[in-house]
């Protein structure tokens, strides 16, 4: 069985602490930003700015944090108020903050589309325009960094769950954001698995947004929010977040 190994450094030119694009981390402003469906209300009106290098967030099933998070990339629009990347609206400059987001789902089976894991990682950049030799080392060079080039010829149905997770990972990294955005990452992975993601993304130097129900997983993040009943709850370092979640999940 081969074993992956991963090594998140950066090859020459990147710098530490700052987006693979070379600015410094994504400062990400909610302006009075709710969102409602069908008349239900998923996301009160909320006004707050952040730009750690690593956020998370947590909360009970219905309770905001998936809406909160499609917000930021432009998934979702807002109903009312504004949400801005760097300055960047996310309805009137949708392009450009998607080029600075990259957003990893739940199930990342269901965003590798392509029948072989390397070609779907070459998806972006080559609609981006990229071709011939650089783009073979573009993929070349963000699978290494996951240590996965062994797996760039695999189809996905024979990847584990945590493998998936890291192919979808290196197709959202090979297009150079700034942010990376995690729905549940380590939700359904065995004990091998969730210790190879959370691994991966401890040492992405990528600024990193991570929803998760694993506490230990956003234990040591530099900022933790935490949702309930379509509002922000707390906003905080991450033990006074674990401790405030746990009374809510109690009640």
């Amino acid at each position: 069985m081969v074993k992956t190994r991963i090594c998140l450094c950066r090859s020459a030119g990147y710098r530490t602490g700052q987006s693979t694009q070379g600015n410094d981390i994504v400062q990400i402003h909610f302006d009075q930003a709710s969102a409602s469906f069908d008349g239900h209300v998923a996301l009160e009106p909320l006004t707050i700015t952040f730009g750690e290098q690593r956020i998370g967030v947590i909360g009970l099933n219905g309770s905001g944090k998936s809406t909160f998070a499609r917000l930021i990339n432009g998934l979702v629009k807002p109903s009312a108020g504004h949400v801005t990347l760097d300055g960047l609206d996310t309805v009137k400059d949708a392009k450009a903050v998607q080029a600075r987001t990259g957003f990893i789902f739940q199930n990342p089976a269901n965003q590798i589309i392509l029948p072989l894991i390397g070609e779907d990682i070459a998806m972006g950049p080559k609609a981006r325009g990229l071709k011939g030799k650089a783009l073979d080392e573009a993929v070349d060079s963000v699978a290494a960094r996951l240590g996965i080039t062994h797996l760039l010829r695999r189809r996905p149905h024979e990847l584990s769950g945590g493998e998936l997770q890291l192919a979808a990972l290196a197709a959202v990294l090979v297009t150079r954001p700034g942010l990376v955005i995690f729905d549940e990452p380590t939700n359904q992975l065995d004990l091998k698995n969730r210790a190879l993601v959370a691994g991966t993304i401890e040492a992405l130097e990528e600024q990193a947004l991570v929803i998760s129900h694993d506490l230990d997983l956003i234990a040591g993040f530099s900022r933790v929010l935490v949702f309930h009943r379509a509002k922000l709850a707390f906003d905080g370092p991450a033990s006074e977040a674990i401790a405030r979640y746990r009374e809510i999940a109690a009640w």
